[in-house]
């Protein structure tokens, strides 16, 4: 009499397999998580020039960088992060870059446009006007205080950043920026 043996996975190796599997998940979940984040930030050192190499092409042809005392001035790269003046500075800087004064997404008529922007450098505001957004979803920083005070800001020129996901505090170290 023979006896027939069944072939089976006991327990053991499937919890050891299941194992396994959760490890590896976890390490691609975590590097999933890493590289989105040296993307967003190499794409906001590149958008950072590209807007300071439009600054300097709207400087060489009026003279000055764009600047707004209201807007621009009010805003201090030395302070502590405050996104609604962000938001304001980057919509004028968005004004004058894409020569839109009136934010319809068109460039005015006899205007000089300097950049281009994609969709998802912008962000809309309450009343659906465009504003410059970093790719962590927070507004760019534009400031041009240090002219009207020179404790204020970092370069005499203009300060532009990106705070790289930052939400709070006054310590530019992570911030992507011009200075």
């Amino acid at each position: 009499m023979s006896i027939l043996r069944k072939s089976a996975f006991t327990i053991i190796e499937l919890l050891v397999v299941i194992s396994i599997i959760i490890i590896l998940a976890g390490l691609i979940l975590s590097t999933v998580g890493y590289v989105q984040k040296k993307g967003a930030r190499s794409r906001a050192e590149v958008e950072i020039v590209a807007m300071s190499a439009a600054l300097e092409s709207y400087k060489a042809d009026n003279g000055i960088y764009p600047r707004q005392t209201a807007t621009t001035d009010a805003v201090d790269a030395r302070a502590a992060i405050d996104f609604a003046k962000y938001q304001a500075a980057s919509q004028y800087l968005y004004g004058q870059l894409a020569a839109d004064a009136d934010f319809d997404g068109v460039p005015d008529a006899n205007s000089r446009s300097y950049m281009q922007f994609k969709p998802n450098q912008l962000g809309k505001d309450a009343t659906g006007k465009p504003y410059l957004r970093d790719p962590f979803g927070n507004s760019c920083g534009y400031s041009t205080a240090y002219q009207s005070n020179a404790s204020t800001g970092y370069n005499p020129t203009y300060d532009l950043w990106s705070t790289a996901g930052v939400t709070s505090g006054t310590d530019p170290t992570q911030w992507i920026r011009n200075w």
